[in-house]
């Protein structure tokens, strides 16, 4: 571990992304697979996974994550109701519309119940209720989700439609960028998440008193340990498809699947990805919670520096069964500039392995409170830089 620190003393200048890390071996059937370890940032498998395709009904996670974002933001709230447009619901309605939660025309309905429409049933008009409610329209709606996906950095997505129905290409991804986005969900909007994710079934009742019980599609749910979402699609064009994940012991995995040619081998080979995932890669325990790291930096602030510590254990992703020599550094984009709270994600560990288990990333946050400058020392910092003092 001396090592370790040692090496984690040197700084380089820019932000370090995380490495595809060589180890145990996978076969699976899917023409396109990816998965990666959220809690170390390491991609654990990739197969064409920046190959753009068709996503089918998970393009529905974008959808629940916009309006995620509006929640958190207070402009949108789980007991609003939106009304089923006539035009919206003859389009929506009836085998042609594939997958639905038999709204009725004219009605009213919560957010929240078109929210589980939309994640436990895969509500094709869901959707597009929700859609419109939110923007007027799902083509302006869908400006939306396209701005979210640039945030997120989803360079290889892009959404033409609120569910993921097929539009002569316009829609797309990658299945790098349904696990960006899968993450996202997770990290940024964990209640929401747990709520909305691992319902089993949905049951509604209609107006004329009949009631409507569906069961959730994701295959993990009741088969992984700790399984709690995400979203399945399929469609002629797109085969069938998964995003998910599952949370074992605090360690957090992220999973894609696309491209299989049957709803029951989608199923086998999810189950059978994730259960991988834990088994053949485990958790090496590499700095305690709280533990000092080293020092960051700061531009413009009270102090030249600000200790770096870790906001949780951090631990790296390695083949089951081996011990790993490691290296580390700190990464960062610096100085850093004030005012910076402690608590601030501000740089990474980036931890290697010689033996050719690649490079993880892990995040790293400022110890302490630095405020801004004051006159004085501001007049003093602008000496140092004008002089070289």
């Amino acid at each position: 571990m001396k090592k370790l620190f040692a090496a984690a003393s040197l700084v380089a200048l820019s932000i370090a992304v995380p490495l595809q890390a060589a180890g145990p071996v996978f076969d699976t059937p899917a023409p396109i697979a990816f998965m990666v370890d959220v809690s170390s940032g390491a991609t654990l498998f990739a197969k064409e996974a920046d190959r753009r395709i068709p996503p089918a009904s998970m393009a529905k996670m974008m959808t629940v994550y916009v309006a995620f974002d509006l929640i958190k933001q207070g402009k949108l709230k789980l007991d609003q109701k939106f009304t089923v447009a006539p035009e919206t619901w003859r389009k929506w309605h009836g085998p042609q519309a594939g997958s639905t939660m038999f709204l009725e025309t004219g009605e009213q309905i919560s957010v929240q119940e078109l929210l589980y429409g939309i994640v436990t049933l895969s509500g094709n008009d869901a959707c597009v209720v929700l859609a419109e409610g939110i923007s007027g329209t799902e083509e302006a709606f869908t400006t939306l989700m396209n701005q979210q996906a640039k945030k997120l950095g989803l360079a290889n997505s892009n959404f033409g439609t609120s569910n993921g129905w097929p539009d002569e290409g316009r829609t797309f991804v990658t299945a790098r960028d349904l696990a960006k986005l899968a993450q996202a969900t997770i990290e940024q909007h964990p209640a929401l998440y747990k709520q909305f994710y691992s319902q089993h079934n949905y049951i509604r009742t209609l107006s004329d008193g009949k009631v409507i019980k569906q069961d959730n599609r994701d295959p993990l749910l009741g088969r992984v340990a700790g399984a709690d979402g995400l979203k399945t699609g399929h469609t002629d064009e797109a085969g069938y498809g998964f995003t998910g994940s599952a949370e074992q012991n605090g360690r957090r995995i992220v999973m894609v699947v696309a491209g299989l040619d049957s709803y029951g081998g989608r199923a086998e080979e999810s189950v059978k990805f994730m259960n991988w995932g834990f088994r053949a890669w485990t958790p090496h325990k590499v700095v305690s919670k709280g533990k000092h790291v080293g020092e960051a930096d700061v531009q413009g602030g009270g102090s030249g520096s600000v200790g770096l510590v870790a906001p949780r254990d951090l631990a790296i992703a390695i083949p089951a069964g081996t011990t790993p020599t490691m290296q580390g550094k700190i990464v960062y984009t610096g100085p850093v500039k004030a005012p910076i709270k402690a608590g601030d994600h501000i740089a990474d560990l980036v931890i290697t392995t010689p033996d050719g288990n690649g490079a993880q990333t892990l995040p790293l946050v400022a110890e302490a409170d630095v405020g801004e400058a004051g006159f004085f020392r501001r007049a003093w910092l602008g000496l140092w830089g004008l002089f070289g003092l």
